[in-house]
């Protein structure tokens, strides 16, 4: 048997929810990987058979996207080119986590694929929104920016019968934990200054921020600032007393799993973070809406609160594989 699987590059829970997950399709025959993007952190251990420019979100550093940056590296004839390059009859089953290309290439061709990822939890309607709603187009990007004709997703709870809990990392599993004392912080999208001006603001709490826009790592007083990598922030996120991060999801949810503290600031206009954090926010989970003047008053808060959330994530990846298979493979 052949499979596909495609994969989004654009952020790193899609490549890390992808190395636990390719071992097991594996099992069932011989894995080509097609990754489209620009924005991961992380990368593969496999090799990667197929390698796209595709459709790319930049993060800003203000708490968004950069929409000009965006806009600026989008190629919709290469898009087209790469779209109809894939050789999709090669194939028994195609998995996709939230690619575009082979996805739309699968649907004009009528070709039946399978979305194994987070957004396609949002097929449902049991899964949790913002109770103000989103823009009319968000929606539509969370249904039809990667379509499939089948899907299996993951959501911090089963929402739906489709619906499973996160894919949790083999390497965060087997991880010893502690706490030491420090805060963890990842948000990709603010500028590890501005979060410094804040987080300084509470002197007695120690805080390692992993920065997507820094080179050099730097530490200003209690605040050690360090660049993104894979093992310095697994280590930080086992021996620490929280995390502080954004609205995604493989982040939140490994620290879930490892019994810490969290806290979610969704970035600004980013409506599948915004559904996050609202699923988070009613399972007890500290949410902020943005980072502003009262930011360091709702740190504090956050701080002196010890109440942790408490999750049942099993490890049902190799099943929900198998299953998968079975079902929808050709």
């Amino acid at each position: 048997m052949k499979i596909l699987f495609a994969i989004q590059g654009t952020g790193n829970g899609h490549i890390s929810r992808a190395r636990e997950i390719i071992p097991y399709l594996q099992q069932h025959g011989e894995v080509d990987i097609l990754i489209s993007g620009t924005q991961a952190d992380v990368s593969l251990t496999q090799p990667i058979k197929f390698k796209f420019h595709g459709f790319s979100f930049v993060f800003g550093k203000n708490g968004g996207v950069d929409h000009w940056k965006t806009l600026k590296i989008i190629r919709l004839r290469q898009f087209w080119k790469d779209m109809n390059s894939i050789p999709l009859g090669d194939y028994n089953l195609i998995v996709n986590d939230f690619e575009p290309l082979t996805a739309w290439a699968c649907k004009l061709k009528k070709i039946n694929s399978v979305s194994l990822s987070h957004q396609a939890s949002f097929v449902s309607d049991k899964t949790p929104r913002p109770a103000k709603g989103g823009p009319m187009y968000a929606e539509w990007i969370l249904n039809y920016y990667a379509p499939t004709s089948h899907h299996i997703g993951f959501h911090f709870k089963k929402y739906d019968d489709f619906i499973h809990t996160p894919v949790i990392r083999s390497q965060i599993r087997e991880m010893e934990t502690s706490n030491l004392g420090h805060y963890t912080v990842y948000l990709p999208a603010v500028d590890d200054k501005k979060l410094v001006k804040y987080l300084h603001e509470l002197p007695d709490t120690k805080w390692e921020v992993f920065s997507k826009h820094q080179k050099t790592p730097y530490q200003y007083a209690n605040v050690k600032v360090k660049t993104i990598s894979n093992e310095a922030f697994n280590l930080s996120l086992a021996s620490c007393e929280g995390l502080l991060t954004g609205g995604g999801f493989e982040g939140p949810a490994e620290a879930l799993f490892l019994g810490k503290k969290l806290l979610m600031i969704p970035m600004t206009n980013q409506y599948e973070q915004e559904c996050n954090a609202e699923a988070a926010r009613l399972m007890g989970v500290t949410v902020v809406a943005k980072i502003d003047e009262n930011f360091s008053d709702k740190l504090k808060l956050w701080v002196a609160n010890k109440n942790r959330v408490t999750v049942d994530f099993g490890n049902e990846t190799e099943k929900i594989v198998a299953d998968m298979v079975s079902q929808y493979a050709r």
